[in-house]
């Protein structure tokens, strides 16, 4: 909601600026969220929940005293009538039905159990029903269907995807990369993902900026998965020896690039499409960025369990409970906290390092593979004029209105 009603009242190419600060706003609550989260596992875990309380509490009070929208007058009525209630219904079903085994598989259950398989074979079969639906009997579509007929957006929605993949990877796995195989407590672990973190929200500030000035994007676009591909390659020499100077160095690459990106993507959605359409494509920009978030944690837990199982088994005092060990990325952290020094500890270390290498490998071919796919994005004009009720522009158009009408009255 928060970008759909920045692109309604700024303008295209103004809009750079805007987008950045909320994407750096995003970014700073993914750096804070770490080490905060760290420090109520460590104590009161329910305060990660109980901290929502005072933003919502803030938002209450912000909201009805700057938002400052244009009444369009049209009964309640009429305005529930636009919704697409059966397309909503199918939708949000579909992709919960989806989204829940997804995080649960692996973990609470096997990929292989009937628990993981039937809810995603049913959501899949539920958000095909949902694209007939919304192509042959919705009269107004919940998902405009000519978002996906322009090949700049069709590579902006895969490549959200593989953003979205990629930072989630990283927030999840390099802690505990750090919290097992270096030996740091939650809350240090989030402070060592800083280089990480802290890059994103001002080079999303940044690019945001540069785009409003320059008034070209694909140079963000291209130089954001370049540098993203080659901080995830970095981060694939990270063993169980690397030196503090050299994590910092490598971390700080991949935050570089991924902070770029937040602000250039949504540029090359917007640009693509058509000014009745922008709502949609943001919105559908936001549900493809959250979908390649839990996408991307759940396949790198796959990636984990399969390469640690494979490691444990190459360890004869690990072979027999492999299978076990490796059921669970989180868990292990404790369990190799736990294990005295010595060479089944390296060992653990050393499997956990190897896994995590593995996962850093698939996120690096498939930045590289959003890389060469956005060689053949099309630059679009961000010269363009703001088609709404709401926009800043046509509050002034309003005033200037009525001062022309008073003169010609007087």
């Amino acid at each position: 909601m928060t970008e759909i009603v920045v692109t309604d009242l700024v303008p295209l190419r103004y809009r750079g600026q805007w987008q950045g600060i909320i994407g750096g706003m995003w970014a700073l609550g993914s750096v804070s969220g770490p080490v905060i989260g760290g420090a109520f596992a460590q104590s009161n875990w329910r305060w990660i929940l109980y901290i929502n309380f005072p933003f919502i509490g803030i938002t209450y009070i912000m909201v009805p005293l700057f938002l400052k929208l244009n009444f369009v007058p049209t009964s309640l009525v009429s305005k529930l009538r636009r919704v697409d209630w059966t397309g909503s219904v199918i939708f949000v079903g579909g992709t919960t039905s989806m989204l829940i085994p997804l995080t649960w598989g692996g973990v609470m259950y096997s990929w292989t159990s009937w628990r993981t398989l039937v809810p995603l074979i049913i959501g899949a079969v539920s958000l095909i029903a949902f694209v007939f639906y919304e192509k042959y009997v919705a009269v107004e579509p919940l998902m405009r269907l000519s978002l996906f007929t322009n090949r700049t957006s069709n590579i902006a929605f895969v490549t959200t995807v593989i953003h979205g993949m990629i930072l989630w990877c990283v927030l999840y796995y390099q802690p505990l990369y750090f919290e097992a195989v270096r030996g740091y407590t939650p809350i240090i672990a989030g402070v060592a993902l800083f280089p990480a973190t802290f890059t994103v929200a001002p080079m999303s500030v940044l690019t945001g900026i540069l785009v409003t000035k320059t008034g070209r994007y694909r140079w963000s676009i291209w130089s954001g998965w370049t540098i993203a591909t080659l901080g995830l390659g970095l981060m694939i020499l990270l063993d169980v020896g690397t030196k503090i100077p050299q994590w910092l160095f490598i971390d700080l690459v991949s935050g570089v690039g991924l902070g770029i990106l937040f602000p250039a993507l949504q540029f090359q959605v917007q640009a693509a499409a058509a000014p009745k359409d922008i709502a949609f494509a943001v919105a559908t920009f936001s549900f493809f960025r959250a979908f390649g978030q839990a996408l991307g944690v759940a396949v790198g837990g796959v990636i984990f369990q399969n390469q640690m199982v494979k490691k444990l088994q190459g360890y004869p005092q690990f072979a027999s409970q492999a299978s076990a060990l490796a059921k669970d990325a989180a868990a292990l952290v404790e369990i190799i906290k736990t294990t005295p020094d010595g060479a089944d500890k390296l060992a653990l270390r050393t499997a956990y390092t190897d896994s995590i290498r593995t996962i850093y490998i698939f996120l690096t071919c498939i930045a590289a593979a959003a890389l060469v796919m956005s060689i053949w994005s099309k630059g679009y004009d961000l010269n363009v004029g703001l088609e709404t009720e709401q926009g800043l522009t046509e509050a002034k158009k309003s005033k200037e209105n009525v001062a022309e009408e008073g003169k010609a009255e007087a």
